[in-house]
């Protein structure tokens, strides 16, 4: 079964650079994501906030993002339970560029 997900957009918040408790660098943003889509025929303005993770050689790779790039993001989707109980969907980065 596939799981993958492409999605541009603005990093909206400054990105958090952590280690894992295992010593794994990580890179977590918030990618903002505005267009137009067309569904049954009609204009539909798409508006979304996703939280973004990279972890690794991946997050090492990326620490020059900054808030206000332009970024794509290609990785799959995982839910993950925040302190309070809540779940939400989280990117998982396997790609990220930067783009003009």
């Amino acid at each position: 079964m596939d799981n993958q997900l492409v999605c541009a957009g603005q990093i909206c918040r400054q990105p958090a650079r952590s280690e894992s408790p295992a010593g794994i660098p990580q890179l977590s943003l918030v990618l903002e994501h505005r267009s137009q889509q067309q569904e049954a025929g009609l204009n539909r303005q798409c508006y979304v906030r996703l939280q973004v993770v990279c972890s690794g050689d991946l997050a090492q790779q990326t620490q020059h993002l900054l808030l206000g790039d332009m970024v794509r993001v290609q990785g799959f989707l995982n839910r993950h339970q925040q302190r309070n109980g809540q779940s939400k969907l989280v990117l998982h980065a396997q790609h990220i560029e930067q783009i003009r």
